[in-house]
């Protein structure tokens, strides 16, 4: 399979002066397979080290940050001679003491080597007594395979190449196609394995095995890797994120968690899965103005899963879902279709992700992003009934604004408003 994330490897190496890169994402989103990847096809060779599996290099930092030292121990551990044309993988960093803060002294006192790290739980994981090397390293963030590394993966190349170059009037000839295959991609959805599995099988019970598995490995990080106070809190978190999302208004609730809950008592349970890359906190604006993080209201947001074949799973949702004809992109109140567009738009856009409703919660824009300096309201319709009456008072209240909205229908502009498939939604 390919990742669009190779490009960014190769962005990072060409870059004059670059720092050690750490690839941050959630656990089985493919970082491992990545690096070695990138290693065989861009590098002489490569080293790669896994501190969770090697407990002799685990504390390899811990006595000093000698780099000749631990490069020499690199060499006789692994029997290889690192040279500057050599790529030191070092996977799991956070397992190893000291390991991220050994990355600021490669970069100061060895940049001839290039160094990738990464680890699954980065953002909730690193050693007490580490310190975190603050502009030192550079960082690629990874997330599940979108739709069109789906289409690729499945050798749709093709229909990839009309949504590349947005041929929308041959992209309308074959509409079929693309609502079974993305169908097939909200089941499935992208994480790695789960890809290979339909790819290998088109099974898919046994890509639900594949997911299920995943979300037992995210449970089991709960109780292994978080504070054991906050161990049952994150698991009413994880547990509430299909009902949170099948409430017409999806403002997150505390009420629903347990009776009497209060947000201070779930603040680090949210921030620990949301570090750990599990969810999405998408958070309200109170007005759309530049630069939109100036009226972010801390107290409102929704949370979404990092992947819409989790979510799915998690719906338990049965496979035959997959040709009951539009059922699948309307059920929990076209919360399945708000995961998705969100998750295609994360991956492309290195920009936060807002909502905006108004005081009262009556009127509601889904997403809003701030992009090339534009403010861009974005509507999402599961179907194509395309009645969009609280984007059409918002433009009209901010005539400067000219609003995305998508959905099952095709494409077309009008002048407050351009409509694009959801297939689309990978290069709007």
């Amino acid at each position: 399979m390919n990742r669009l994330a190779i490009e960014g490897l190769l962005k990072w190496k060409n870059t004059p002066n670059h720092k050690p890169l750490i690839i941050k994402g959630a656990r089985q989103v493919g970082k491992t397979w990545l690096m070695k990847e990138f290693g065989q096809k861009y590098y002489k060779n490569f080293v790669y080290i896994n501190f969770e599996d090697d407990e002799f290099i685990n504390n390899i930092f811990e006595q000093d940050f000698d780099i000749d030292r631990i490069i020499e121990t690199i060499n006789i551990r692994n029997k290889v001679k690192i040279d500057t044309e050599t790529l030191l993988i070092f996977d799991e960093i956070q397992s190893a003491p000291k390991g991220v803060t050994a990355l600021k002294y490669f970069q100061e006192k060895a940049p001839e080597y290039d160094i990738i790290s990464a680890g699954s739980l980065l953002g909730v994981g690193i050693h007490p007594n580490a310190s975190f090397p603050v502009g030192k390293v550079d960082f690629l963030e990874l997330y599940p395979m979108n739709f069109c590394e789906f289409l690729d993966a499945l050798g749709e190349n093709d229909l990839l190449n009309l949504i590349i170059n947005k041929k929308y009037d041959l992209i309308s000839s074959v509409k079929d196609k693309f609502e079974i295959l993305l169908k097939k991609y909200y089941y499935v959805g992208g994480m790695p394995e789960a890809v290979k599995i339909f790819i290998e099988t088109q099974d898919f019970e046994y890509v639900r095995k594949i997911q299920n598995n995943i979300l037992e490995t995210y449970d089991k990080d709960f109780s292994k890797h978080a504070p054991i106070k906050e161990v049952p809190r994150i698991r009413l978190i994880w547990k509430s994120i299909i009902a949170q999302l099948s409430k017409e208004n999806k403002k997150f609730i505390y009420g629903f968690l347990k009776k009497g809950a209060r947000a201070k008592d779930f603040e680090l349970a949210l921030e620990w899965l949301k570090d750990a890359g599990l969810i999405y906190k998408v958070n309200r604006i109170k007005s759309a103005h530049l630069p939109l993080s100036a009226y972010e209201d801390f107290s409102a947001f929704k949370i979404f899963m990092l992947d819409i074949g989790l979510t799915i799973a998690m719906c338990k949702l049965p496979s035959e879902i997959i040709i009951d004809g539009d059922k699948l992109f309307q059920d929990y109140k076209g919360a399945l279709t708000e995961q998705y567009v969100l998750q295609q738009i994360n991956f492309f856009n290195d920009t936060d992700i807002f909502y905006w409703s108004n005081e009262s919660n009556t009127s509601e824009i889904d997403f809003i992003i701030q992009q090339r300096g534009k403010i861009i309201p974005i509507e999402v319709k599961a179907s194509e009934n395309l009645q969009s009456k609280s984007l059409y008072a918002f433009i009209k209240k901010n005539p400067e604004l000219h609003g995305i909205r998508f959905s099952m229908s095709l494409y077309r502009e009008q002048d407050w408003l351009t409509n694009i498939p959801l297939y689309c939604v990978d290069n709007f």
